[in-house]
């Protein structure tokens, strides 16, 4: 083995063992938002994903948080638009686009958002990408064109844009904001209460949006398999992937954590699978074939 690979710090090999894992995290809020349809108006999801989270985290950061008030007043406003990037748009509108909208153009889209994460770092963090990582991300959005074609690339000339397809492309542009702003913006709070403040700046957008909601376009009843719902989203796809994505980018920074965007549709179609009973085919086969080596070129140092 390479002495640079044996010489690695701890917190880069977790970081390397977690790009692998978080978007695992990150594809169960697919299989929520197909099974929310009907059950929960997306607003009202969004915001009990992220009160629940709140709650979850307040008891370990709230403290710290408190500790460090003066660097959160320094940094509301910066709280606020990550918040409003990464928990509103990039939750509420997930669940809105799911209503009118497929899967594929789903993906489709966010295929563009690993790439505009590497061109907005390069410009605005000064992180440099060698040609063997441009190669890597390449590579990766060609496995996932696979995917969502089924292996027949002709067939990204048919797909048809919906009005879903515009709550996506928003979503999928607040990410690549969200993951630059992260990382551009230097914070003197810690992970953990970061993260639990920028869910507050979510909920404050969320709170009257989903008033809103339930005043203009009333959802279905509140049940206890919605609130299930609520609960997985608050913790898995929420507290969990959240805050690991935060580490992952202060020790890979924004462009190489990028290139794992590209897992989710994979680790998707297994999840679809095991709940849903959608059989993979060979195309998801192919298409992890190109991605999973991809991502090792990427992130290599």
């Amino acid at each position: 083995m390479p002495e640079g690979r044996l010489s690695a710090p701890p917190a880069t090999r977790l970081a390397l063992v977690l790009l692998w894992l978080v978007p695992l995290l990150w594809s169960t809020n697919y299989v929520i938002a197909r099974l929310a349809n009907g059950l929960i108006a997306p607003h009202l999801l969004a915001l009990g994903r992220w009160s629940v989270a709140a709650l979850l985290l307040a008891p370990w950061m709230a403290p710290a948080l408190l500790r460090q008030r003066d660097a959160l007043k320094r940094e509301w406003r910066q709280l606020l638009v990550l918040g409003f990037c990464g928990m509103y748009i990039c939750g509420a509108w997930v669940y809105l686009a799911g209503r009118s909208t497929s899967s594929a153009n789903i993906a489709l889209i966010y295929s563009v958002t690993p790439l505009a994460i590497v061109v907005l770092s390069a410009q605005l963090l000064h992180e440099r990408m060698r040609p063997a990582q441009w190669l890597g991300v390449l590579l990766a959005l060609l496995g996932l064109l696979v995917v969502i074609t089924h292996g027949h690339l002709a067939h990204l000339l048919d797909v048809r844009l919906t009005a879903g397809d515009g709550w996506i492309a928003g979503a999928a542009a607040s990410w690549a904001a969200y993951s630059v702003l992260l990382k551009r913006w230097p914070s003197a709070l810690d992970t953990g209460p970061r993260l639990l403040a920028i869910i507050g700046g979510g909920l404050v957008v969320l709170l009257p949006t989903t008033l809103a909601e339930a005043l203009l376009w009333p959802g279905p009843p509140l049940g206890w398999a919605a609130a299930g719902l609520v609960l997985m989203a608050a913790v898995v796809p929420g507290v969990l992937s959240y805050g690991a994505y935060a580490y992952l980018q202060s020790q890979l920074g924004a462009a190489r954590t990028a290139v794992m965007l590209y897992l989710p549709p994979i680790y998707g179609a297994l999840l679809a699978w095991l709940v849903l009973g959608e059989r993979p085919g060979w195309f998801h086969l192919a298409g992890a074939a190109l991605i999973l080596p991809s991502i090792w070129l990427a992130t290599r140092r």
